[in-house]
């Protein structure tokens, strides 16, 4: 074997390895691993690939339920069973790091690894949605950092083929130096087609297909597993660079190769790239490989074993191929104009030897470099940060009431996190496909219509990471909780999430709470939603040494399913004259809220209200009421409280609203207030009585706020403005201040 770079503990700590870990690898191996072997460690240990800081936690989620058919954990992506043969996968992940440095290719190859997740199952992509973060609009490299980032999400989704059907946007000076990029995407497939990433069968060749391999993205998992410093520059090289139109054209092969039947098992190469694929499917088929890296296609001469092997190019697949059906497989690939070349095959030794010219260099145990097998698991240590009790300290009477709430209403409609996204909608391809119902009907989750099926999926994405910040438990819950909200806002049944999880360094105590407490919440709302953990992603270093961690952001990807798209339900007032009503109850609770943060300025104050049980039965209510048409729009109360709600309800059809606010709680919390667990609805007088009737044999408390009127916004009398004047100032926020 290669053995003339011997490695050494400074190696490793260079690498992103503990000493302690080091030394295991050192008794693994019976033997000092060479510079090669190493840097496979390096990256399979990483908290990217291993999970090794939060594994513990992640397994208390809740991950069964009848419709599951792959869990998390088991394959790429979590799938789903929507029935009549149709399955659904889908999963979201961040590409934080590389977006920080390279937006346009960061961003860009998030869209193109998650839906390479997808289509490696067997499943076509038909739906993309992104949440994003970014620091103070007023800052250039945080403008360059969201145009980079948008125009990479918009023009590798839009030439690849599949439309961004939804997505959330949010400001916070703690996003400056280390914004957020999460990426999602959902597919379908028939059930019982699906392809595991496994490996089996001894002699069964072994195809790297797609893309040739070049020298971005080595040691990406790696740099994915540590904090955004000023040295972090030096780290472009693990920024990958990607090609849509490659990717369409590995999409299509793919699944043309999956119908012929040779296929094996199949693994995209994402974080670590070919390393990460021959290990995971290895080790779950409990075989080993013989692997020549001479014979990868590669873009640069005299590449270094462990370049090959660690490199994260993008548009590439590893495929296992029943022996002898060689030929079959080549000519599919051949069609499609995509390398596909044999570089290896699978043995009985459970090992992963690699060479180069018939010369060994580098020889490691499968199961140890994964989870659930050899990977380190570590029980971090977590402390409750000082500021929590703080914020528990605040009171609503210690902020005083202003006398002006038109100037308000105008400071949110105006807030960049309450304006109108269009500027970045507008950039991104909603309709190819045609399968998106929501394009021109605005729901509160995005609807798209399974082809062939009278059936639907709901789709949504979800997080204030203020709230979580203020009470993790609260406010992971909180998220939960209105990703199921919305989907039953627009007639959907929730069925299942994948997570985002976004922290800062999990090595320090106060930064593991709030990963403990989002847990928690998660899992307790998951189990009540009854919406299984399909699988997601771990994102911690998300902080810088300059400004610390960036707020705690679990982003919740929620799946629904609609069986009757007649249900498809929009949030938009219909006619002058219905009335309006809210269900839920009214909170004299303004904490958390984006009054309280951006207009008083108070950033010291608790999660909103929120009751787990009100929050369910409301939304059974919202169903009933949905599917037995009593209700014209449906919208939830969420981010500006019940006065932005109105508005967005009024927005696209510029009718008004004539309202009156409850005498029995200060009116900034009965207008700004973000108490969770309110929907507002609109009712045609006609079926009035049908509606009351209805939610009278419920215990959810509603009240009548008022009626749609022609252009007005008037509450208790005073005219706040009209619609159309609203609308222009929310819609070119974002206009304004990034151009067109």
């Amino acid at each position: 074997m290669e053995n003339n770079q011997l490695t050494t503990v400074d190696t490793a700590k260079d690498l992103g390895l503990l000493p302690t870990e080091y030394d295991r690898i050192n008794e693994i191996l019976g033997r000092t691993p060479n510079f090669t072997e190493l840097s496979i460690f390096s990256v399979m240990w990483s908290e990217h690939c291993s999970y090794k800081n939060s594994i513990v936690w992640l397994k208390t989620l809740p991950k069964d339920s009848p419709r599951m058919i792959a869990k998390a954990g088991e394959e790429n992506a979590g799938v789903v069973d929507l029935g009549d043969g149709i399955g659904c996968a889908f999963k979201i992940e961040s590409h934080n790091h590389p977006s920080a440095l390279e937006p346009y290719q960061g961003a860009a190859t998030g869209v193109g690894g998650i839906n390479r997740d997808i289509f490696t199952m067997g499943a076509r992509p038909i739906a993309q949605l992104n949440s994003l973060r970014f620091g103070d609009l007023k800052l250039d490299r945080n403008k360059w950092l969201i145009k980079g980032v948008v125009k990479g999400i918009g023009d590798y989704g839009n030439a690849f083929g599949i439309p961004t059907v939804g997505g959330e946007l949010f400001f916070d000076d703690c996003y400056t130096i280390n914004p957020l990029v999460n990426a999602m995407s959902a597919g379908i497939l028939k059930v019982g087609k699906t392809v595991s990433a496994t490996s089996y069968g001894v002699g069964n060749p072994v195809y790297i297909v797609g893309s040739a391999t070049g020298k971005d993205g080595i040691h990406g998992a790696a740099f994915a597993s540590k904090n955004i410093t000023e040295d972090s520059v030096n780290d472009l090289p693990a920024v990958q660079v990607g090609d849509p139109f490659q990717e369409k054209l590995l999409l299509e092969a793919t699944l043309e190769v999956i119908e012929t039947g040779a296929v094996v098992g199949m693994q995209d190469m994402g974080a670590a790239g070919i390393i990460c694929s021959n290990s995971e499917m290895s080790a779950k088929g409990e075989h080993g490989m013989r692997i020549d890296l001479d014979k990868v296609p590669t873009r640069q001469d005299n590449m270094k074993p462990f370049e090959i092997l660690l490199s994260e190019s993008q548009e590439r697949m590893l495929i296992v191929v029943k022996k002898g059906r060689e030929k079959d497989v080549e000519a599919v690939f051949d069609k499609w104009d995509l390398n596909c070349a044999i570089i290896g095959e699978v043995t009985d030794t459970k090992r992963l030897e690699y060479f180069v010219n018939g010369e060994l260099v580098a020889d490691v145990p499968a199961d140890d470099l994964v989870l659930g097998g050899g990977a380190p698991v570590y029980h971090r240590e977590y402390k409750e940060p000082t500021y929590y009790q703080e914020y528990k300290k605040f009171k609503i009477e210690d902020v005083k009431e202003p006398a002006d709430l038109i100037a308000v209403a105008r400071h949110l409609e105006s807030h960049p996190n309450i304006a109108s996204k269009r500027w970045v909608t507008d950039q991104y391809d909603s309709m190819v496909g045609t399968a998106t119902m929501t394009t021109n009907r605005k729901s509160d989750a995005a609807v798209v219509s399974v082809k062939g099926t009278d059936k639907a999926i709901v789709l949504t994405i979800d997080c204030n990471s203020r709230y979580v910040n203020a009470d993790p438990e609260i406010g992971c819950a909180i998220a939960v909780a209105e990703a199921a909200r919305n989907i039953t806002c627009a007639g959907g049944e929730p069925v299942a999430i994948t997570n985002c999880l976004n922290f800062g360094n999990p090595y320090v105590p106060e930064v593991f709470w709030q990963f403990v407490g989002a847990i928690k919440g998660m899992g307790a709302a998951c189990t009540k939603f009854e919406t299984p953990v399909t699988g997601g992603n771990v994102s911690f270093y998300n902080q810088s040494s300059d400004e610390g961690p960036v707020f705690p952001t679990p982003t919740i990807g929620m799946l629904g399913v609609m069986d009757d798209i007649s249900n498809l339900m929009t949030l938009d007032f219909k006619a002058e004259d219905d009335l309006i009503y809210l269900i839920g109850e009214s909170q004299n609770c303004i904490a958390s809220s984006q009054y309280l943060a951006s207009f008083h300025k108070i950033a010291a104050s608790p999660a909103p209200y929120f009751n787990l049980e009100k929050e369910y039965d409301t939304h059974q209510v919202i169903k009933a009421l949905i599917k037995e048409k009593l209700v014209q729009s449906v919208h939830d109360v969420a981010d500006g409280g019940l006065y932005i709600a109105l508005l967005e309800s009024s927005f696209p059809n510029e009718l008004g609203f004539d309202i009156e606010s409850d005498g029995e709680i200060r009116k900034d919390a009965f207008l700004f207030g973000e108490a969770q667990g309110r929907v507002i609805v609109s009712v045609n007088p006609s079926q009035q009585e049908s509606f009351i009737e209805l939610m009278a044999t419920s215990e959810i408390e509603f009240s009548l706020l008022g009626t749609v009127v022609n252009s007005e916004i008037k509450i208790d009398g005073q005219v706040f403005g009209n619609i159309a004047e609203a609308k222009v100032l929310n819609e070119n926020v974002l206009h304004d201040i990034l151009g067109d």
